[in-house]
Order: C-alpha cells, then sequence, then structure tokens
C-alpha cells in the first residue's frame, strides 16, 4: 500500500467533501468541495423543457441546436423552442439500462460538410453493441449516411457514450467496458478505451497503436471529454467503482496522454503506480461525473477557463479552477447543491457552451435512477446574474 493511496484513504474516512487531487509525479492533495446553492454570480432560467432522457447538447452554426434523447430520437430547438417533428429517429436503438442513444458531434466543417455524428447503443441477435452513425443534414432533418465505427461493446451499463471532435480534426470517442473490467486492458478490444478516428472512420496513421483507433485505455467508464483551451490538452470525466473489488467512488477526472493507460480494473485512484497514469483529481465521496467542458467565453468573464463538470448521483455542477499554466487545482465548486447527494436540479448529464456565451446543462432525472420533476426533463441556461 502506498503512501498516496493511505493519504487518499484518511481523506475518505475524515473528510468525505474533500477530494483527492493528483498531478502526475506529485503527492496527492487534499482540496475542499465548496458547496454554492447559487452558484458564483450567475443565475439559472430554463431554455427548453419536456424532454426525454436528454444526454447530448449540439449548436449549429445556423442558429438550430440539436439535442439527443435516450429512447432514440435526435430533437431540433429553432430560436429557443423545441420541434415537435424529430429531427432524426435512429433505428435498431436499444435503449435498455444506460444504453441507447447518447453523443452528439458535429463535423468541425459544418456547414460545409454537412455531417452530424451520433453514437448509440444496438442489438445484432444477442449480442449488444455500440456504435457511431453519420447523419447528413437538410436544414431540417438528418438522413442516415454512413457507419463510422461498430463492433464496440455494449450493455445494459457503462457504455461510455460521449463524442467530440479534437483541434487536431478527428473524431474523439469514449467507450465503457460493460461491466467487464477485463476489456479496459485488452487492446483488442474497444470496450474502456477513448477512440480516435477521422471523420470518415478510418485510422489516424499517427494513433498509438498500429492500425488500431485506440488512443488510451484501461478506462471504466468515460463519460465526459473536452480540451483546455490554452494547452489544447485532452481532459476526461470516469466514474470510479460501484462495488466492483469492493470498492467505491474514486470517481476521476484524467489528463489524457496518447497510448497512455489510465489502471482500470489494476489499479484504483491514485496509487502512483507505474506503468499506470494517476488522475489529476479523484472523489472519495460517489460523484459520477459525465459531460465536461471549458468555458472560453466573455460574457460569463470570471469563469474563463475553468472546466465544469456535470454529474448524475451527486446532483451538482462542478467547477475547478486549475492554476494558470498548470494542472494543479485550486479550487472546487460544488454549484447548486447543499450536500454531496442532493441538488436542486438533481441529475445533471451534459455542461455545453452555447455560442452565445451562456452555459447549458441537462438534467437525467426520468432516466430510471433519478427523481422525476413536473415537465422533467429539462435544458437550463446559466446567465450573468443581474
Amino acid at each position: 500500500m502506498t503512501r498516496s493511496f493511505i493519504i487518499c484513504l484518511i481523506i475518505y474516512v475524515l473528510a468525505p467533501c474533500l477530494a483527492c487531487s493528483q498531478t502526475v509525479g506529485k503527492k496527492p492533495q487534499a482540496v475542499e468541495n465548496v458547496f454554492l446553492s447559487a452558484g458564483d454570480n450567475v443565475r439559472v432560467e430554463v431554455w427548453v423543457q419536456n424532454l426525454k432522457i436528454p444526454w447530448s447538447l449540439v449548436f449549429l452554426s445556423d442558429g438550430r441546436a440539436l439535442v439527443s434523447e435516450r429512447p432514440g430520437i435526435v430533437r431540433t430547438i429553432q430560436d429557443g423552442k423545441l420541434l415537435k417533428k424529430p429531427y432524426a429517429k435512429i433505428e435498431e436503438v436499444e435503449a435498455k439500462g444506460e444504453g441507447g442513444l447518447m453523443g452528439l458531434a458535429l463535423h468541425p466543417l459544418f456547414p460545409n460538410k454537412p455531417y452530424i455524428y451520433v453514437m448509440h447503443t444496438y442489438r445484432k441477435g444477442d449480442n449488444i453493441g455500440n456504435r457511431v452513425i453519420r447523419l447528413r443534414d437538410n436544414g431540417k432533418e438528418g438522413v442516415f449516411d454512413t457507419v463510422i465505427i461498430n463492433s464496440i461493446p455494449g450493455g445494459k451499463n457503462h457504455n461510455g457514450g460521449r463524442i467530440a471532435f479534437g483541434p487536431d480534426g478527428m473524431l474523439y470517442i469514449t467507450t465503457g467496458e460493460t461491466f467487464h473490467a477485463e476489456l479496459a486492458q485488452d487492446l483488442n478490444s474497444l470496450g474502456g478505451k477513448i477512440l480516435r478516428v477521422t471523420p470518415e472512420g478510418e485510422i489516424p496513421k499517427d494513433n498509438p497503436f498500429k492500425g488500431s483507433p485506440v488512443y488510451s485505455y484501461g478506462h471504466r467508464n468515460p463519460q465526459g471529454i473536452a480540451w483546455e483551451p490554452r494547452s489544447g490538452k485532452l481532459f476526461e470525466s470516469e466514474h470510479g467503482p460501484s462495488g466492483e473489488f469492493a470498492h467505491f467512488a474514486n470517481d476521476e477526472i484524467n489528463l489524457i496522454t496518447k497510448g497512455g493507460n489510465y489502471g482500470w480494473p489494476e489499479v484504483i485512484g491514485a496509487p502512483a503506480k507505474k506503468p499506470y497514469i494517476d488522475p489529476v483529481m479523484v472523489w472519495k465521496e460517489t460523484t459520477p461525473p459525465s459531460g465536461i467542458t471549458f468555458y472560453r467565453g466573455n460574457l460569463l468573464e470570471h469563469l474563463k477557463g475553468d472546466l465544469f463538470v456535470a454529474t448524475l448521483r451527486s446532483e451538482a455542477l462542478i467547477r475547478i479552477q486549475f492554476k494558470t499554466g498548470s494542472n494543479d487545482i485550486m479550487k472546487i465548486e460544488r454549484w447548486f447543491a447543499t450536500d454531496s447527494s442532493t441538488g436542486e436540479y438533481g441529475r445533471i448529464r451534459d455542461i455545453v457552451e452555447g455560442p452565445d456565451g451562456y452555459l447549458y446543462f441537462l438534467t437525467n432525472n426520468t432516466d430510471g435512477r433519478g427523481l422525476p420533476r413536473p415537465d422533467d426533463d429539462k435544458i437550463y441556461r446559466i446567465v450573468p446574474k443581474k
């Protein structure tokens, strides 16, 4: 048992509202979670409601926005109004447990390349898998174009599901190990990984493993990816164990290195054990993080450069402030929550920045684990405080 593990264990026992922050090569530091029930100099307003388990939100350059609903529908939002006619109905969606229609991504050259990318769970005979498909936008709806990648392991739980284009123009895909922990260390499996492919689904020549879409591995259930705007570094959010190997919590934020092994299930938390890469953040209370984003805009200037993390069971929107030019964490704020399990808006699935400079977050209170409220689920908008 390493000294860093002992420190994290002490934090877990004595201070349930502390997080364990780890920069590679340094000992973990305790960073206090500050609860801000009203956020920091912001207010929240309902933007869209009457959704059914929304999972991902993307903004198009013509003023439209698209939101995925896990049962298999992509919806259009026009001028802040949810249109009745679906943008797309994805066939063969296996919407059971945590599976179904998940991540959306916009081609980086949209609308010149009028493509929308969609990740979803599907069933083929007795087998369940995940795949990414591409839709062609015709201005009113999305029409199936092609399959980008398939044969990703799928199941009732741990499907990953987040997709996004990086600054390099490549498509990154987070995949879960579907409660088969051994897949995360198996480089012949696409489960428990971050994948990287071209917009056409081809394997980039500079991927770390020749002929493979695998970019990093050793992940349990990664559900968020975002690039720090100044450095271009890739960050990822990941669910820790929920009873496997008699461990709980240890939810993570990772700084992703090309070809890196993040340890699951060989290591848990931040044990500083080679060759595994420790997280930059390990929460010792159950947090499950989902979508993440770095705020880049000027409208909420005091938030610029901060990482925002949507969380599920802890029902908070988490703001993480890093020391300028490093991965050291200075402050962690849990917005819209009064403790580590109760928040004003319930389960939060995704957080994105809109082209207007506002932050938007999606709730998932009708996913079978939350407590449904009137007209749930919703998309909320974070705007400056009056």
